[in-house]
């Protein structure tokens, strides 16, 4: 995710390769290390001390971070929850794993919960707004991912999730735009597996446009196999096709390249 300050810079990103939105969480490098060992049944969020005797030497805090590396929500929102008083940032965490398990209701009220304690976080704001995504609100999100980035110019996943939602709404100049803002100050911001994520709702056929743009602000960034690869989807969910790729002046730079032919010869044996 986007480094926004010293902490951050030492967190570890969360990954999850999907497309879609992204949600900002950050976490300190110590929750890469094993999580406490899970029991052998499911645990309800009311029995998350089965863990105790594995992590009561540790902070709540730092147990909480270390399952929720690991993708155990339900005992993370456990451990987060017996922490007092909640900070902006516990309420951001709570949110996050209650999305990852797909309770929306309880996501919302910890991301408001959090932004009551600290209204300005745009790491929040953008994550109240992949919840709206996920719903199709998209005149919500659009409103938090401009929050956002208003907030925090620099902020290159905000961005990126604001020209996703801009290009569901069929506002493709504004998207590119803000596709091209998010890949100026984050090279590597399309990068496959870099983030949690929630998906992408929106038709074949707009996800097919919305690759098609980011392969071209690629290809123009010189992102050569970043470029390819939402090229290839745009094709594969029917956006263009071969010819018409061949014939768009913004892929030049890549007509040299084999990977790029061989990707239109296979596209095109496809429509045969």
């Amino acid at each position: 995710m986007l480094r926004l300050d010293q902490a951050r810079r030492h967190a570890a990103p969360m990954a999850v390769a999907a497309f879609g939105v992204f949600i900002s969480l950050s976490l300190p490098a110590f929750a890469q290390t094993p999580a406490p060992a899970a029991p052998p049944t499911t645990i309800s969020a009311g029995s998350a001390n089965s863990t105790a005797a594995a992590s009561s030497d540790f902070p709540p805090l730092e147990v909480a971070d270390t399952l929720m590396f690991h993708k155990r929500y339900q005992e993370a929102i456990a451990k987060y929850a017996s922490i007092e008083p909640k900070t902006a940032s516990v309420w951001n965490k709570m949110g996050i794993a209650y999305q990852m398990m797909y309770n929306q209701s309880e996501a919302a009220h910890c991301y408001k919960e959090s932004l009551k304690l600290d209204p300005n976080d745009s790491s929040v704001l953008n994550n109240l707004g992949t919840l709206y995504e996920s719903q199709l609100d998209h005149r919500h999100a659009e409103k938090m991912y401009h929050k956002a980035v208003q907030l925090d110019p620099q902020f290159a996943l905000g961005f990126k999730n604001l020209a996703t939602t801009l290009m569901e709404m069929h506002k493709y100049k504004q998207g590119r735009e803000a596709d091209a803002r998010a890949l100026a100050l984050d090279p590597s911001i399309f990068a496959p597996g870099n983030y949690l994520t929630v998906d992408n709702t929106a038709s074949a056929h707009d996800r097919g446009a919305m690759n098609y743009y980011m392969a071209i602000d690629c290809a123009r960034a010189k992102q050569t196999a970043c470029a390819l690869e939402h090229l290839r989807m745009a094709l594969d969910q029917g956006y263009t096709n071969a010819s018409k790729v061949a014939a768009d002046s913004n892929f030049a730079s890549l007509a040299g390249d084999p990977a790029f032919q061989q990707l239109l010869a296979e596209q095109s044996v496809k429509r045969q």
